[in-house]
């Protein structure tokens, strides 16, 4: 596999895309990433993964991007990276019992060529007490993560089911993005 530009700042994107390769460098976009008037909550994270990956192709054309950003829905709504503890508090108890949603696109380009896919997996919590909210918030963890929580950390202690790609719900479907890019290159 050739070279890859990551155009994402995500720790733990850096770290899923090592399952693929290891011969990639990280630019960040810098690109406005504010939605237009309309879109789905479902259709915004590969909106945003091509929004990301048009952005760096356009300075590095023959190199190939990979774009992806991450969106977690309950009931229609997107639940983002939280402002603040009382955002993350009013997050955690929206998820607790609940079935929600998380969707990650990806955007793959080189050379003028383009393919955008989203992946969804379900993940269903536990009812959680004010008490295990409290002493979660406590640890730092849920401020960086959309829906106010990290499976592969402490938030994994919420988790009573999943459905779909585990690695989806961290930030990148390594599998399908791997498969993905393979077909990419063959074309």
């Amino acid at each position: 596999m050739q070279s890859i530009i990551l155009a994402s700042k995500s720790p733990r994107r850096q770290e899923l895309i090592r399952n693929i390769t290891d011969d990639f460098e990280v630019i960040v976009s810098e690109a406005d990433e504010r939605l237009p008037d309309g879109i789905s909550p479902e259709a915004s994270p590969v909106y945003l993964a091509q929004v990301k990956a048009r952005a760096v192709a356009a300075q590095h054309p023959d190199r190939l991007i990979i774009g992806a950003d991450t969106v977690v829905i309950l009931d229609g709504c997107v639940l983002g990276k939280p402002k603040d503890k009382d955002d993350a508090i009013r997050m955690l108890r929206t998820l607790s019992g609940k079935t929600h949603t998380v969707i990650t696109g990806c955007c793959i380009i080189k050379a003028g060529r383009e393919r955008a896919f989203g992946e969804r997996t379900q993940v269903t919590f536990y009812p959680l007490s004010d008490g295990e909210i409290e002493a979660y918030i406590a640890t730092g963890e849920p401020f960086d993560k959309a829906g106010s929580y990290g499976i592969q950390g402490k938030g994994s202690l919420f988790v009573s089911g999943i459905e779909g790609d585990f690695f989806n719900v961290m930030g990148l479907p390594v599998a399908r993005l791997n498969r993905e890019l393979r077909d990419f290159l063959s074309d």
